[in-house]
């Protein structure tokens, strides 16, 4: 039998390898692994950008044409409408500096639309020529091409005897559109100073032939239109002695609008409503040429003389240039009215 002593030696030489066979408890815990984080969604692509066009006209510039000096506007129109974009305006003018500036779209009424306005700048209105051009800018979700350049020309508001050109033929044109009687298109010739003449004379200006600036100024105000004092006369003439103008009148309006000369203080004109009785297409003694007698002796005819003022025997005197067109509009039996 083995001794107390052999027995305690084998317990302890076993001790380690049973302690080495048995697992530890902080082996058996150790805990798994965390699961990985979930990936991000995918940005969203960015929307394409909204295409548009744009265009460029000008306001209070008729036909394009402006007098220096004058107010006028670049419009510019988005075919649609986007919040925030703004329109980039350049002034270019003949010559001198490129002027620029930025406004933003305002929507249309129907709220379809990009609608931009601006005015001229100060530092454009002398020249002759202003070039207009206009792009969008600030908003990366409108792409739009540049509207073509549109050109204002701006017109010296004056014009003297025998010049030419744009500024005579604006001046002809709102003088024809009231019913005065001009020359040959584009020369400011002495049948258009003829005109100017009676338009001043019906708006009460100094009774000259300048084309001034004051002139141009009352035309485009809509000033010198001839008031018809008898509209149910048809086709008429009335001789209108306070302004010493003739007018030829037919549905109511003053279609030819003349200077005229009518009788002097000592031998004044006869007022009424008469009718044309006798027309004499020569030259008489006294040197009435085409006239048409509408009472007694007194007629409306040529004359080499046509002062600005009242001056004849009683008679409507015309210039001789107008007097031709004038015989051959009136008939006999004709009304003429004198006032």
């Amino acid at each position: 039998m083995p001794s107390r002593a052999s027995r305690r030696s084998f317990a302890l030489a076993v001790a380690p390898v049973v302690a080495l066979a048995v697992p530890t408890f902080a082996h058996a815990a150790t805990p798994a692994p965390a699961p990985a984080p979930a990936p991000a969604p995918a940005a969203a692509p960015a929307p394409a950008p909204v295409r548009a066009s744009i265009a460029i006209t000008t306001e209070k510039a008729r036909g394009g044409q402006v007098l220096k000096g004058d107010e006028w506007r670049a419009l510019v129109v988005m075919d649609r409408f986007v919040d925030g974009a703004k329109a980039k305006i350049s002034f270019t003018p003949d010559r001198g500096r490129r002027i620029v500036r930025k406004v933003a779209f305002a929507a249309s009424k129907d709220g379809k639309k990009g609608v931009a306005r601006l005015e001229v700048p100060a530092g454009a209105r002398s020249a002759d020529r202003v070039g207009v051009r206009a792009t969008v800018i600030g908003h990366g979700a409108v792409e739009a091409k540049a509207a073509h350049v549109r050109y204002v020309r701006q017109l010296t508001p004056s014009v003297a005897a025998g010049a030419r050109g744009p500024a005579v033929r604006m001046l002809q044109q709102m003088l024809a559109a009231k019913g005065y009687v001009i020359g040959q298109k584009g020369l400011y010739d002495a049948r258009t100073q003829r005109a100017v003449l009676a338009f001043r004379k019906v708006t009460g200006m100094a009774r000259t032939m300048q084309a001034d600036r004051s002139v141009f100024a009352a035309l485009r105000a809509g000033k010198g239109t001839f008031r018809v004092r008898f509209p149910s006369h048809g086709r008429h003439v009335e001789g209108d002695i306070a302004h010493q103008v003739l007018a030829l009148i037919d549905g109511g309006k003053a279609v030819r609008i003349y200077p005229t000369s009518s009788g002097a203080p000592a031998t004044p004109t006869i007022r009424g409503s008469f009718r044309v009785y006798m027309k004499d297409p020569g030259t008489n003694a006294k040197g009435m040429y085409k006239s048409s007698y509408f009472i007694r002796g007194y007629a409306v005819h040529g004359y080499p003389s046509v002062p600005t003022y009242n001056a004849s025997h009683g008679c409507f005197r015309v210039p001789m240039a107008d007097a031709a067109s004038i015989f051959a509009w009136m008939t006999m039996g004709m009304r003429v009215d004198s006032y």
